[in-house]
């Protein structure tokens, strides 16, 4: 069913247009050319003629029209996608506006790009959105990418034209009922089981051994699937993924087993309805009276589970270090409305967790706070488009110590001049998955690192070669 949404929204064929037909017989003698002078004669035999005729003649043209619909309707692929999972779909009038303003704008920054998105059973993706959350929580990225992309001038119906295939397997709604965060547990059957599916029913695996094939990991520490550092290490990536081009919220400038695989760093999920919401009543302009704000979990005692520390420390630092000092604004309970509190703030702390990477990146940029990351080593997203080094602070983890110190010079020297880098709408919206692609959102930014590698499409070498 895919193929059947994507084509009535992309290309959809013109349909037949019903009309009637609106006829008046007249009866003539010889004399004056009437034929039928018998049904003058008779008035009411003549009415019941014409009346006949008309109807025979209506029922002909709309048996007619009828059937022209049905042949349309029974050439167009089917798809198993229902529009009624993606509620936030724009209607066909503004996607086709949409579509007709990018369609030359995307052809030529994309270089032609093409990806055909497979139509899996719903057990890979679309039956686990029957929870909310699935499709607005922190690893959302990989409902919101395949969202867009059947939305997207980029896509294609015909298999044989693409230059990529997305494989739109949904691993992180399966969330624990103990804590309620995702379990990915699973994540590598499920995976392999989609591959499995695609390499019978379809030949575009095999013939590339999955190097034209794009898989979205937006979890801990990517496609190795694990929440602890040392074993998604141990684990590894699975082999089946390790030929193939993976969009993942993990990345780190030195070595890691975790990202050997080609990759794009992508940011975490953010929703942009929940953003432009906050900005209704907290301009980017508004005041700011929190100097430095964090809200999220800070162990007073870092628990050691099996000699692995929480946020290397960093966190339980923060809270010993700066709880009470007046101009930190430190929170380590949950609050559903923190968005508000970051619009109130100038510098927003973004310390790691387990993985480097944190969505308190994209709120921030998104809300006109300045992000200061507390994460070594890591790889941010887009870093090829979007300029961090002048809209956020970086900070070592071992001088977390010195952050009070660190902040006030920042404050008193470029704070302005960050501050307004942050008021740019390009800055802010290259994070953010609208609800379908538009220029220099989080999607077009992905489409544009796909075409850095067009090299890995087996239609583009095959036509190269010839």
């Amino acid at each position: 069913m895919v193929e059947h949404q994507q084509q009535q929204q992309i290309k959809r064929v013109p349909r037949a247009r019903g009309f009637y037909v609106r006829m008046k017989l007249l009866s003539t003698t010889k004399n004056g050319g009437r034929l039928v002078p018998q049904l003058e004669k008779k008035g009411f035999f003549y009415r019941y003629c014409k009346w006949v005729l008309w109807l025979s003649l209506s029922l002909y043209f709309f048996s007619s029209f009828l059937i022209s619909n049905h042949n349309e309707q029974q050439n167009k692929p089917t798809t198993s996608l229902s529009t009624t999972h993606f509620s936030t779909f724009a209607s066909r009038a503004l996607f086709e506006s949409a579509a007709i303003n990018n369609t030359t704008q995307q052809g030529a920054l994309f270089d032609g790009l093409k990806i055909y998105v497979y139509d899996l059973p719903p057990k890979y993706n679309t039956d686990w959105l029957k929870n909310e959350r699935c499709s607005t929580h922190l690893f959302a990225s990989e409902v919101a990418i395949h969202r867009t992309l059947l939305t997207s001038d980029a896509l294609t119906v015909d298999p044989y034209e693409a230059d990529f295939f997305f494989v739109p397997v949904y691993v992180s709604c399966n969330f624990s009922t103990i804590n309620g965060f995702p379990a990915i547990g699973h994540a590598r059957s499920l995976i392999a089981s989609a591959i499995d599916y695609v390499r019978v029913e379809y030949p575009f695996w095999d013939r590339s051994h999955g190097a034209d094939h794009v898989f979205v990991a937006a979890h801990d520490f990517a496609s190795c699937f694990h929440t602890m550092e040392d074993v998604a290490i141990s684990d590894g990536i699975p082999g089946f993924l390790k030929n193939s081009i993976v969009l993942q919220t993990f990345g780190v400038k030195h070595h890691h087993p975790c990202q050997e695989v080609e990759n794009v760093v992508i940011p975490p999920y953010v929703s942009p309805g929940k953003v432009r919401a906050t900005l209704e009543k907290s301009p980017i302009t508004g005041r700011r009276d929190i100097f430095a704000f964090f809200r999220g979990k800070m162990e007073v005692h870092p628990k050691n589970i099996s000699g692995r520390f929480y946020s290397k420390r960093v966190r339980t630092e923060l809270w010993r270090k700066y709880n009470g000092d007046r101009r930190f604004y430190l929170q380590r309970h949950r609050f559903a409305g923190y968005q508000s509190e970051i619009a109130r703030s100038k510098f927003c702390l973004c310390p790691l967790g387990w993985a480097p990477w944190s969505p308190r990146l994209v709120e921030s940029v998104a809300l006109g706070c300045v992000p200061v990351i507390i994460a070594d080593g890591i790889r941010l997203p887009f870093d090829d488009v979007v300029p961090w080094a002048e809209i956020s602070v970086n900070v070592a983890e071992k001088d977390v110590g010195k952050l009070a110190e660190i902040l006030e010079h920042v404050a008193a020297t470029n704070l302005t001049s960050i501050q307004k880098n942050l008021r740019d709408p390009r800055v802010r919206g290259a994070l953010l998955f609208s609800d379908r692609v538009q220029e220099g959102d989080a999607t077009w930014n992905v489409l544009s690192a796909l075409t850095a590698k067009l090299a890995r499409s087996h239609r583009r070498s095959r036509v190269s070669s010839q």
